[in-house]
């Protein structure tokens, strides 16, 4: 389980409201468009505040941003909404990708991954795909306390970590703005492809490759 410190409102997975609108966007809306067919439609699982979301919108694409948190949902703009667990939601619809960014699929709980990936499942469309973001094990083992970097003022550190059992790893990171400081820590299982892929069979989802160089992106599809 996540938990955090820091000013302003922290949710309960322990993510910092604050610092996640101080982001700045990444490279994940790229990928995902360049994976979702000219004014397809999006699932996304574990919006936030729109950091990827509003990039989507931008590209032409039609997005449903889902969050267990209203306090992170209250800064999607041009989006529909929906307050829900990941994990529970059924929506009663098909998108042409289903989304499932943040590393969730990493998450220790092998039960929790499997709910996951099995809502992502029952949203994707026929011919469409689920895009997964996640550590693949070489960039896992990459991983070392003091490591950081920092983005148009925003820094992000890993200041501790521990293998608190084979292959599940608990981490703290922190994250600066001005003077602004944020902690949350949370814990990652270090999966190989063949861990990945079996997760996705139990969801009835075959892996159908990745979608950058790093591996960081994997496509599944309806198997």
């Amino acid at each position: 389980m996540n938990s955090g410190t820091g000013p302003g409102t922290i949710t309960p997975d322990g993510s910092p409201v604050e610092f996640y609108t101080l982001l700045p966007p990444g490279e994940e809306a790229r990928v995902i468009a360049a994976a979702t067919p000219p004014n397809g439609t999006v699932l996304e699982l574990g919006s936030g505040v729109g950091r990827v979301t509003h990039p989507l919108l931008e590209a032409g694409l039609e997005v449903v941003a889902v969050d267990e948190s209203a306090e992170m949902l209250a800064h999607v703009r041009g989006a529909r909404t929906v307050c829900a667990s990941a994990q529970e939601l059924d929506l009663g619809e098909r998108f042409d990708s289903v989304v499932l960014a943040s590393y969730l699929v990493n998450l220790p709980d092998a039960a929790l991954r499997h709910e996951l990936l099995a809502s992502c499942a029952r949203h994707v469309a026929e011919g469409g795909s689920v895009l997964i973001q996640w550590q693949p094990p070489e960039a896992h083992d990459q991983w070392a306390a003091g490591r950081g970097s920092e983005r148009d003022g925003v820094g992000i550190m890993m200041t501790e970590l521990e293998e608190i059992s084979p292959g599940t790893f608990a981490a703290t990171m922190r994250y600066t703005a001005g003077e602004r400081v944020w902690t949350q820590s949370f814990q990652s299982r270090r999966l190989t492809v063949d861990d990945l892929a079996a997760d996705l069979a139990r969801a009835g989802l075959a892996l159908d490759g990745f979608l950058t160089e790093d591996r960081t992106w994997a496509r599944a599809v309806p198997a």
